[in-house]
């Protein structure tokens, strides 16, 4: 595993899709290489990427790709890679990764990485090992990692608690406007994006979008729980670093397969990276990701080893008796954490 991680660290693409596939799939091998490289980790700007289905997000982050791989004279290009999450079928577990469809124009490029990934079941539009991908990507040298979730909607909360930077994509058209409110887009959103601003009704969702934006005391948006940005205030694209810093919250427009707004995009992801250093809510953020992590992989881990030690078949029976409502769903937890306090039958 050494030589593996090795490896990955020195750019080699075969080892680094090996590893994807060792942690995608929960071995010891990636596990024990995800150990080595974890000290390499931490210099990536996660950008994630999520909305409906069919605002375009694929086609979005192909451009996002190519545009960070080709910038202007005298700055960097970043090494870019993709990782898309697919959904599994809840009756096959099969999933189509069709993303890498939308992107074999970019198939070639020596700093670009693509990985598509099922969701396993897993909810919040992200897969249970997406943050361990993530970091193998970050040990391997790749400065931005796009992380294109499923797009299941309401309640896709969890690419915030990962990524440095997220991404809204809505689409006109999408629905009543109000939508965009249920889905709690002001709790999760630094930059909201405005795709297929060519068609009809864009001016209607960017009003209601602003509308949303003013409605939000800066208050409210610097006690949300993914990060500090208000409305109208310093911060914000092209600000100058000595302003106040607090985000403001960018609605910008696209029209991906033209390329139309991606420059504008790439900046204000560029510009939302700086300002995260600059403040420290790059660390914060840092922080609050590791604990997520952590607080999952104990959750985890505890509650593997609660099930080995109960007796053979003890669980089953406490859920036939919860079936038969001869215990409670308070009484079935109280028995399964400490078999000598189960009811009599």
């Amino acid at each position: 595993m050494t030589d593996l991680a090795d490896a990955v660290r020195s750019g080699d693409r075969f080892s680094l899709a090996r590893l994807l596939t060792m942690v995608e799939n929960g071995t010891p091998q990636g596990r024990q290489a995800l150990d080595e490289l974890f000290a390499y980790t931490g210099r990536a700007h996660l950008v994630g990427v999520t909305g409906s289905p069919g605002t375009g997000k694929s086609s979005l982050v192909n451009q996002l790709a190519r545009a960070l791989r080709g910038l202007p004279a005298g700055e960097e290009p970043h090494k870019v890679a993709v990782l898309a999450v697919d959904p599994s079928s809840p009756f096959t577990g099969g999933a189509l990764l069709g993303d890498r469809i939308r992107m074999r124009d970019l198939a070639g490029d020596p700093g670009i990485f693509i990985r598509s990934m099922a969701s396993r079941g897993a909810l919040g539009g992200l897969a249970s090992t997406t943050a361990a991908m993530a970091q193998v990507f970050d040990a391997a040298g790749f400065d931005m990692v796009i992380i294109e979730t499923v797009g299941v909607g309401q309640g896709e909360v969890d690419i915030a608690r990962l990524a440095h930077t997220t991404l809204v994509v809505e689409a006109p058209g999408m629905g009543d406007d109000i939508q965009a409110i249920k889905a709690g887009i002001l709790e999760i959103a630094d930059i909201l994006v405005i795709n297929k601003a060519d068609r009809p009704g864009v001016e209607n969702t960017e009003r209601a979008l602003r509308a949303m934006l003013d409605l939000a005391t800066p208050e409210r948006m610097a006690n949300r729980p993914c990060g500090h940005h208000a409305p109208g205030v310093p911060g914000g694209p092209g600000q100058d670093e000595q302003d106040d810093p607090v985000w403001s919250l960018p609605v910008l427009k696209s029209v991906a397969p033209q390329g139309t707004g991606i420059p504008e995009l790439v900046q204000a992801i560029l510009d939302h990276g700086r300002y995260l250093r600059r403040s420290g809510a790059w660390r914060q953020r840092e922080m609050a990701r590791l604990q997520c992590e952590l607080d999952a992989r104990l959750h985890a881990s505890l509650e593997q080893r609660w099930r080995s030690q109960l007796p053979e078949g003890y669980y089953e029976a406490v859920l036939q008796r919860l079936g038969q409502r001869d215990v409670s769903p308070h009484q079935a937890v109280a028995a399964l954490l400490d078999p000598q306090e189960a009811p009599a039958s």
